[in-house]
């Protein structure tokens, strides 16, 4: 290796980056190249990377102007949906969970004091066969049992077409 570089090497490097390397240049500068091993070498190197430089640059097709605009509307619009899903997420859980507690209180209160459940189940265990029309008097004798099943079916028709509405809202 050595430290001294030919007083040429400016020269010759400024032919390479016009492109006029060999045929644009004095034939004095090419019969130096050929005799300088500095210059020659800074010849390959500098012709390698200008053909890579260009090989990468033919290869890197950029997308037209629509694709990337389409894309960028894209992941906003796609970020607002997340950002205001989230507190829609969190009203769906706490509904969620405010309709199972009341489901539970629900189903307690009228497993004690309404449809007497737990003594139904106890006598199940002990009676060889269940009878359906004991069932079926029995809610026929309690009138705010149909109450009840009318604010849980509007309750859950409710529920579904907000459900569906929802899901219309996220495919547009």
């Amino acid at each position: 290796m050595t430290l001294r570089s030919c007083p040429r090497e400016r020269e010759v490097a400024e032919q390479v980056q016009r492109g006029q390397w060999p045929n644009g240049c004095a034939e004095d500068l090419r019969r130096h190249v050929v005799g300088c091993r500095a210059c020659g070498e800074l010849v390959f190197v500098m012709q390698a990377f200008a053909s890579a430089r260009a090989a990468s640059a033919a290869s890197a097709s950029p997308a037209s102007a629509g694709v990337l605009w389409w894309r960028a509307q894209l992941r906003r619009r796609n970020a607002a949906v997340e950002q205001i899903s989230r507190p829609i997420l969190g009203a769906q859980i706490f509904a969620l969970a405010v309709t199972i507690a009341i489901a539970a209180a629900f189903v307690a209160s009228q497993a004690r004091y309404g449809l007497r459940w737990l003594s139904w189940l106890k006598q199940l265990g002990q009676a060889p066969a269940l009878h359906f029309e004991d069932l079926w008097s029995s809610t026929l004798a309690m009138p705010q049992w149909g109450l009840m099943l009318l604010i849980f079916g509007l309750a859950g028709v409710a529920t579904l077409g907000g459900f569906v509405l929802f899901s219309d809202r996220q495919r547009q």
